[in-house]
């Protein structure tokens, strides 16, 4: 049998946060069907360990990407709701620290 990949349900990461998150922590699930995912995780990383020289080329390579077409319209209930959750990141994190 096939072990299920890293990350997955089956398969969490040792740095899995979903049990850890406080009850009224907004959090942001990026899947695998989503288009950009792999770009955008290895941006996160990246931007997270100081590497801007990798992390330009990265944003570059999304950039080529949605330049043919947004994955999405501008005007979607999930394009608006994902501006909501980031907003309200940055509350909880000001008012949590």
């Amino acid at each position: 049998m096939t072990e299920a990949p890293i990350g997955s349900k089956a398969n969490k990461s040792q740095f899995d946060c979903y049990d850890d998150l406080a009850q009224d922590e907004p959090y942001f699930v990026i899947r695998a069907h989503d288009t950009l995912s792999d770009a955008l995780v290895e941006l996160h990383a990246y931007i997270g360990a100081g590497q801007s020289g990798a992390a330009h080329n990265k944003l570059a390579d999304i950039m080529a990407l949605v330049s043919e077409g947004a994955p999405r319209p501008s005007g979607s209930p999930k394009y608006r709701e994902t501006f909501a959750i980031s907003a309200a990141m940055e509350r909880w994190r000001q008012k949590n620290g």
